[in-house]
């Protein structure tokens, strides 16, 4: 790699760190919706397992956050 092409990357690197953050909150909002979404339809498919569901779509929605916060702090870590 020549060197010039190593410093645009580095004079870039606020831009690409913004996108990867992005990136990560775009992901995680959407594995938090199919979460949501999935166990609403469970619940109003057998209303008698509400709480098994719920307990277990909370674990997964902190699973998805501490995903999407580990992707948000990595990409902005110079």
């Amino acid at each position: 790699m020549s060197l010039a092409l190593l410093q645009e990357a580095a004079a870039n690197y606020g831009a690409f760190a913004a996108i990867g953050a992005g990136l990560a909150a775009i992901g995680a909002g959407i594995g938090i919706g199919k979460i949501g979404g999935s166990a609403m339809e469970a619940m109003a498919r057998q209303p008698e397992m509400q709480g098994k569901l719920q307990g277990s779509a909370i674990v997964l929605l902190a699973f998805v956050e501490a995903v999407a916060l580990f992707a948000v702090v990595v990409s902005l870590i110079k």
